[in-house]
């Protein structure tokens, strides 16, 4: 059989709500669609029927790569995309992805294609970053961790500007990738050091904090660790002690990326926050203007907030504080200027100019 150019290989469960919407927006791309269930009970199959045939059950052993890897065994094209079911793609990025087919040679190996996985009220990304999305069908590329699972890319790598949103509009079990991790914990498993930030992220989003920090430590010591994870990790460190009001701790731990990577906005906002719940705002101050002096940065996570609105609107609260009511004005405008809707900064400007008005 001669082989397909591109197959679609997804994995879902439960998607009646979001996997038409999914595959509407990428079927004019994709040669052939690859749907694994993992055991849905609602209309995910008479769905996915509307558009393949190839669809197939795989009891679900909690194990995101298992699947994947399942379903990208079934494909025949010559590269493999993969996509969530809520997932979705633009008719502006079809159209970018329907160029880039053209020019679709097989020299490349892996094309790293932006994710885009949240939004402000208007629609605009505020975090986005690189992912794995369209492969060689070669059998080495292979899916690895059971959750957050990810393909180490190889090869001729090209990174394109063309981005996958993801639209969430359920949320999963809140207890399942913990309650995966601590299963393996429990058999035995020593978690890699992938696996083991993420157990750490888990354990925070669930307030475990002093936990959070514990494993933290650990992983840290680690020297396999890809650099934005390390900086992730010392991100969270700082954000754990932040929230058990441990400001200096919060901030020596924040301090440390300094010594592994150029400045990040986030990374200062932080230190700028951790001195406003402190109320030393001409501290606080000088780690924000410091993050709106950065440029954007191309590595890793990217959170556009951090890059201008953020700081700018905290700008805007230091120098209230302290009385500076046309710095505050200032800032509180330079906020408007990266969201122009924003609801906060909307409802500064009319305090801020009733309180200018009183202050005369």
């Amino acid at each position: 059989m001669e082989s397909k150019l591109l197959s679609l290989c997804m994995i879902v469960r439960n998607e009646e709500k979001v996997l038409e919407r999914c595959l509407k927006s990428v079927k004019e791309f994709v040669d052939e669609i690859i749907i694994v269930d993992t055991g849905s009970t609602d209309k995910t199959k008479q769905i996915a029927q509307k558009f393949t045939d190839k669809i197939y059950d795989f009891e679900w052993i909690d194990d995101f790569s298992a699947a994947r890897n399942y379903a990208f065994d079934k494909a025949e094209g010559s590269y493999i995309m993969w996509l969530d079911a809520d997932d979705v793609i633009t008719p502006s990025d079809l159209q970018k992805l329907m160029v880039l087919k053209g020019e679709m040679t097989g020299q490349v190996d892996v094309y790293m294609l932006k994710y885009d996985i949240a939004f402000d009220n208007v629609g605009r990304a505020t975090f986005s970053y690189y992912r794995e999305r369209i492969l060689k069908n070669d059998k080495t590329f292979r899916w690895e961790g059971v959750v957050h699972e990810i393909i180490a890319p190889h090869g001729k790598i090209e990174y394109v500007d063309i981005s996958i949103q993801h639209k969430k509009n359920k949320q999963h079990d809140k207890n399942r990738n913990l309650n995966i991790y601590r299963k393996l914990i429990r058999a035995g498993r020593k978690l890699n050091t992938r696996e083991q930030y993420y157990y750490s992220r888990e354990l925070y989003y669930h307030n475990y904090f002093r936990k959070c920090i514990s494993e933290l430590k650990k992983v840290l010591q680690k020297q396999d660790m890809w650099i934005e994870d390390r900086l992730g990790a010392i991100e969270l460190m700082g954000i754990c002690y932040m929230n058990l009001k441990e400001y200096e701790k919060s901030r020596v731990e924040l301090f440390k990326s300094f010594n592994i990577s150029s400045p990040r906005a986030k990374i200062l906002c932080l230190i700028g926050d951790s001195y406003i719940v402190q109320t030393k705002y001409d501290l606080a101050i000088f780690w924000l203007k410091s993050a709106l002096k950065l440029e954007k940065t191309k590595q890793g996570f990217i959170e556009e907030d951090y890059y201008g609105y953020y700081p700018a609107i905290n700008l805007c609260v230091c120098y209230y504080y302290i009385g500076n009511l046309n710095e505050s004005m200032r800032f509180n405008e330079m906020a408007l200027k990266f969201k122009p809707n924003d609801e906060i900064a909307l409802y500064n400007r009319d305090f801020l100019s009733k309180t200018e008005k009183i202050s005369y």
